[in-house]
């Protein structure tokens, strides 16, 4: 995205500077939401290697229940195009799947997570297996990070990854497997695709579709793909080798006031009742970073455990710490990251807080809110089911049977509870038709549709409100290549418009965040006054242009260590 005003176009080292810049103001911030400006055509189209180059030497850990299901496995992929493995995160079939299908003969076979951390520490693990280096084999794509080469046979990469490449490569011809892990998680690029290699699948007999899903209505998946003649098998995978104990310890106050204190001292005392009962590695599921980050600092007088926090932004060094072998104890405190995208070794016990923050936007009020709800049963099972894999496993929740009882089911899919303008604008890009006829797991709501498309044409995406009918406009060309929210993307075509990109984007990458700032309760007063030096009348929105001027002064006068100290 360039400047547009009179003055020449910037190229070459000027220009690539300009668009490293642009990136690094995005990333910055860790944004969420997959703000990220499209940089040019030479972007890479993903495409993996067709052929191997080098022979290897694969093997199966035995201790993996997956590994006993092998041939089975084997049989059912050569046998249909799309197969539904079933089983307990911690079963091996994320980093067991990819090498049966290399088995089979299947030289380019593309792996999505729906995180980034689980996309790295999967394809780390697999190449370790493999016994082959990273961008060899085995690489793998995350936003900002390309780690594949021209002899890559295994691709792991965000679900969000693959949608960009549908965008330029409509049939996905670079790949002979695509396997969807975690499609019980239903977030909007899950639902997405599996939705588009439904009707892709008939163009391409030679696809061989696998879909992994946690023990969550396995049998969803399969109706959605079984055809007149062709039935989708289900194969079933033991993941839990230990029982585990449920145990309930209530919090005794209803304070919403001090509730985050509350629940740190029943962290506290769950911890000492587990420390009792043995050696082993404890994971604390809890909502938000700042509740990390608090938990971490109340149980740092612990001088006989290891403190390691675990939660999407992190950067990929510090997500490794929770890999990494430790000589006593330790607590991982993570938020629902650690619930079904990857597992962490060593695990013995669970203290299960029993919230998450859950996106849900209101069509009525316009607003996408992160409030934090009660996790739905199936979530508490998923937590719980993360000890027990190395010994007899105990799990702690901070709440009552009768409350886990009155639960839901089963997590509401992402397609019901957001926004879909993203999604829609993704269909007309790729000119995939009306969306009421769009082949969706579960339909959403057509007043979500009628939303979204009002949405669009308020920001000048659209021709019309019907969606049948409704073509792309420039702009909407334009917000179609940008994978953000349709009204930040609206900011910073407008911004690259006026000549004003430098602060839009710093505007944008701070709305699409929860905010920044932060005012403990038993520190507001303070925080409010630090808070203030930042601050400029009669505009918020500057005010965090202010704020980023500082962090970027800060950034330029301290090293590196000394950045971080001044940012904790």
């Amino acid at each position: 995205v360039g400047r547009h005003d009179d003055r020449p176009t910037t190229k070459g080292a000027a220009g690539t500077a300009r668009l490293l810049l642009v990136s690094v103001l995005i990333s910055a911030f860790s944004l969420t939401s997959r703000i990220a400006v499209i940089m040019s055509a030479s972007i890479s189209s993903g495409s993996v290697a067709s052929s191997p180059t080098s022979t290897l030497t694969i093997s199966y850990p035995p201790e993996l229940p997956v590994s006993a299901c092998r041939d089975e496995i084997a049989e059912a992929i050569a046998a249909h195009q799309v197969v539904v493995i079933a089983g307990e995160t911690g079963s091996g079939k994320t980093t067991q799947l990819p090498k049966i299908c290399l088995e089979l003969g299947r030289t380019s076979i593309g792996h999505t997570q729906p995180r980034r951390i689980a996309a790295t520490s999967v394809a780390k693990r697999i190449a370790d297996e493999l016994e082959t280096e990273i961008g060899d084999a085995v690489g793998f794509q995350v936003r900002f990070s390309d780690k594949v080469g021209k002899n890559t046979l295994v691709k792991v990469m965000t679900d969000g990854i693959l949608l960009r490449e549908i965008g330029r490569d409509p049939s996905l011809s670079g790949y002979d497997t695509i396997i969807i892990d975690e499609a019980h998680e239903r977030s909007l690029n899950i639902d997405f695709l599996l939705g588009y290699l439904r009707r892709l699948l008939p163009r391409r007999p030679d696809l061989k579709l696998i879909i992994t899903s946690a023990t969550i209505e396995p049998d969803r998946f399969a109706k959605h793909f079984a055809g007149p003649v062709d039935e989708v098998p289900i194969l079933e995978v033991s993941g839990r080798t230990y029982p585990v104990e449920i145990r309930y310890r209530p919090r005794e106050t209803d304070d919403s006031d001090h509730d985050d204190l509350d629940q740190i001292a029943a962290i506290d005392a769950a911890v000492t009742e587990l420390s009792a009962q043995g050696s082993g590695d404890i994971l604390v599921f809890l909502p938000t970073e700042r509740d990390i980050r608090d938990t971490a600092d109340a149980l740092k007088r612990r001088r006989d455990a290891d403190i390691v926090p675990l939660f999407a932004r992190l950067s990929v060094a510090e997500q490794q710490r929770v890999f990494a072998p430790s000589n006593g104890r330790r607590i991982v405190l993570a938020t629902n990251v650690a619930e079904t995208s990857l597992t962490v070794p060593g695990i013995r016990y669970v203290i299960d807080s029993g919230t998450a923050r859950i996106s849900r936007y209101s069509t009525r009020t316009k607003v996408t809110r992160l409030p934090i709800e009660r996790v739905s049963q199936a979530s508490a099972r998923q937590r719980a089911g993360r000890c027990g894999r190395v010994a007899p496993g105990i799990c702690i929740r901070l709440y009552s049977e009768d409350d886990f009882d009155a639960r839901a089911e089963y997590t509401d899919p992402e397609i019901l509870r957001s926004n879909l303008a993203a999604v829609i604008l993704s269909m007309l890009s790729l000119r995939l038709g009306d969306i009421t006829e769009f082949p969706f797991v579960q339909a959403p709501d057509p007043r979500a549709i009628r939303d979204g498309m009002t949405l669009l044409s308020e920001l000048g995406a659209v021709t019309e409100i019907d969606s049948a009918t409704a073509r792309l406009t420039k702009v909407g060309k334009e917000l179609a290549r940008l994978p953000v929210d349709p009204r930040l993307g609206r900011m910073l075509v407008a911004g690259h418009e006026n000549g004003c990109l430098d602060h839009m984007l710093v505007i944008a990458a701070a709305l699409a965040l929860p905010d920044v700032r932060e005012f403990p309760t038993d520190k507001r007063e303070a925080a409010t006054a630090a808070h203030r030096r930042h601050a400029v009348p009669g505009s918020e929105f500057l005010g965090q242009v202010k704020l980023w001027q500082y962090l970027a002064e800060k950034r330029d006068e301290l090293s590196g260590h000394q950045f971080r100290r001044m940012c904790e």
